[in-house]
């Protein structure tokens, strides 16, 4: 085994290999390559073609939704152990990504050809049972995107949003500009500004200066 095969067995080691079976592992060994993102890069958007997928080792990967006009909103996170099985039907059939993908934060990932998903998915079943799991959590997430922008308030939504992106960070201070809240929720910052403010004399969070503390 070379060095870098070597590597990439003892990156996945700490969460996959209880996942996969051996056999498995050593694939991902041979035809995965690991990449470490800088916070803010961009993965895959949308209309590319995709040619690999991540299996996320460590770090935060926001997923956006972006329509015709070019306004976005974010539809879920991938963390440590996540991949986005959302976009495999885009793989196996050969459609361009109709998602954005970018790191939240410093982030490490092995990035594995698309055409070997389809023969996995075959080969072995720890692979199936992996890739349907994240496509049931993935569609749960989408269905509580559509739900708050449904059935939310607009303050509620904010604090969710707020809430869940402390636990992706894991940290209770968010490096987050007004502007930034607004493209997340697909809103206006002058209306994040205000209900910041509310959240805030509500004692649930603290602004500082492009921070936000979260208090739960």
């Amino acid at each position: 085994m070379t060095t870098e095969k070597a590597f990439i067995k003892e990156k996945l080691s700490d969460y996959y290999s209880h996942i996969f079976e051996k056999e498995l592992i050593n694939e991902i060994c041979e035809l995965g390559t690991y990449r470490e993102l800088t916070s803010g890069e961009l993965i895959i958007n949308i209309g590319d073609n995709m040619t690999h997928i991540p299996l996320i080792l460590n770090g935060a990967v926001k997923v956006i939704r972006e329509d015709k006009k070019g306004d976005e909103i974010t539809l879920y996170f991938l963390e440590k152990g996540d991949t986005c099985a959302i976009s495999f039907v885009n793989c196996i059939n050969k459609r361009k990504s109709i998602l954005k993908a970018i790191t939240e934060k410093e982030t490490e990932a092995i990035f594995i050809p698309v055409n070997k998903i389809d023969e996995w998915l075959k080969k072995y079943e720890t692979w199936r049972h992996f890739i349907i799991d994240s496509y049931h959590v993935r569609l749960i997430e989408m269905v509580e995107a559509i739900d708050s922008l449904a059935f939310m308030r607009l303050d509620d939504r904010l604090y969710k949003f707020l809430s869940d992106k402390v636990k992706i960070m894991k940290d209770s201070v968010l490096k987050i500009t007004h502007q930034e809240i607004a493209d997340d929720l697909n809103t206006s910052r002058v209306v994040v500004s205000r209900m910041l403010k509310h959240l805030e004399n509500e004692g649930k969070i603290t602004i500082r200066r492009n921070r936000i503390i979260v208090n739960f």
